[in-house]
């Protein structure tokens, strides 16, 4: 009988240790994570990027469409004959 007290005992200290290591780690079970929470992000993360990347694409577009507004006035603006 006192070995399955000793067993018990010994059990309970081991699971303590493991949830505490895991609070340590991961922090309290009702603040983890779930995995939907980390897909929410992750397509987040993903439209962001992509507003960002579109943005980039627009100004540069609209960069060098002014650009090469500004070459073509150029060229046509007629110049003084000798």
């Amino acid at each position: 009988m006192p070995d399955q007290r000793d067993t018990v005992l010994i059990e309970q200290a081991k699971i303590q240790r493991m949830r505490l290591g895991s609070a340590l780690l991961y922090g309290r079970i009702d603040e983890r994570r779930t995995v939907n929470d980390h897909v929410r992000r992750a397509m987040a993360s993903v439209i962001v990027a992509a507003i960002a990347c579109a943005a980039c694409v627009g100004v540069s577009f609209v960069g060098q469409l002014l650009s090469d507004r500004a070459t073509a006035s150029v060229a046509v603006t007629p110049t003084e004959a000798p």
